[in-house]
């Protein structure tokens, strides 16, 4: 089993442990540290296993630096465009450049990159079990992946081509396609391009292991496991990035917080920002990094080789 995997399990028990992990992890400083910084650091977690029995404070410089910049699976250095820190600053001006769109075109433009860059990330930072040769790499995963961009970016973009379209200017209409709409819509097509690129885990499984970190077998149902669980964890961070800033910016003008209308485009950027960035920890903690499954949820072949009863897997980001 990976240290960060072992490092998960220790100290990622709990939503609020996983939370408070993330809330480190996701520091955009951390992408200022070099390749070479950032292998020392593994190698130096490698050799020294008792860091991880040691207590968070002692070894949480060492271990964020590694879990934003390494991948569990491969053990390869994830580009700097793609590492959890980078997430935040890239998908934040996409989020707010979309939410003001008014017409189709240009929503389904931003939209597209939106989901081009989500999706890439899922793919780099999803579990790397080794495929079967003939799904030797992303080639399926990328085909699928621009698939679902495009069908993502069409149904987010079709409300504004409706509404334009036909010329409905009613207050009723205008409220569900403009204010409503958004962040079910969002949320789901986030789930679904998360669900599509990794879809290959479902048809090849992942592997699982015991609790000693022995790889018992390759595992379909954990494989699906792991997707949905990443999938609504996406669902859930950006429907509520979407939702949660129009709650608050009604409340705020309900209440004439701000007294002039040019301030409420900075205050509607502020308001996103600061949702993006309570949820994303939240997201990433919903469920534990190193999965869990248990034994009568596995396929017999992989029962029959072992007794244990508790098994465990990287769930992917």
């Amino acid at each position: 089993m990976d240290a960060n995997l072992r490092f998960w399990r220790a100290e990622g028990q709990s939503f609020f442990q996983r939370f408070l992990l993330w809330a480190d992890a996701l520091d955009p400083l951390l992408l200022l540290k070099s390749p070479n910084e950032i292998r020392r650091t593994r190698l130096l977690i490698q050799v020294n296993e008792k860091t991880l029995t040691e207590p968070i404070q002692n070894n949480q410089v060492f271990w964020t630096a590694v879990e934003s910049s390494v991948h569990p699976d491969t053990d390869k250095i994830i580009p700097v465009l793609f590492r959890p820190p980078a997430f935040m600053p890239i998908t934040l001006p996409l989020v707010v450049v979309s939410s003001v769109q008014r017409q189709a075109r240009h929503s389904f433009f931003w939209q597209f990159v939106f989901h081009t860059y989500t999706t890439a990330f899922t793919l780099v930072n999803g579990n790397g079990t080794p495929k079967a040769e003939e799904h030797s790499l992303p080639q399926k995963q990328i085909v699928l992946g621009l698939g679902a961009i495009s069908y993502s970016a069409c149904v987010g973009a079709l409300p504004l081509a409706f509404v334009n379209r036909y010329s409905l200017k009613s207050p009723l209409m205008q409220l569900v396609v403009r204010k409503l709409l958004p962040a079910p819509l969002l949320g789901l097509t986030s789930a679904f391009t998360a669900v599509m690129v990794r879809s290959p885990e479902f048809d090849n499984g992942i592997e699982v292991m015991d609790r000693n970190g022995k790889v018992i077998g390759v595992s379909k149902k954990a494989g699906e496991k792991a997707v949905m669980e990443t999938a609504l964890s996406r669902a859930v961070l950006f429907g509520t990035t979407f939702f949660l800033p129009e709650v608050l910016m009604y409340c705020v003008q309900r209440a004439r917080l701000v007294k002039n209308h040019r301030a409420l485009g900075p205050v509607r950027m502020f308001v996103i920002m600061s949702v993006l960035a309570g949820m994303l920890p939240v997201s990433f903690s919903m469920f534990p990094q190193c999965g869990e499954i248990k034994r009568a949820e596995l396929e017999p072949e992989i029962l029959a080789s072992t007794e244990e009863t508790e098994f465990f897997y990287n769930r992917g980001i």
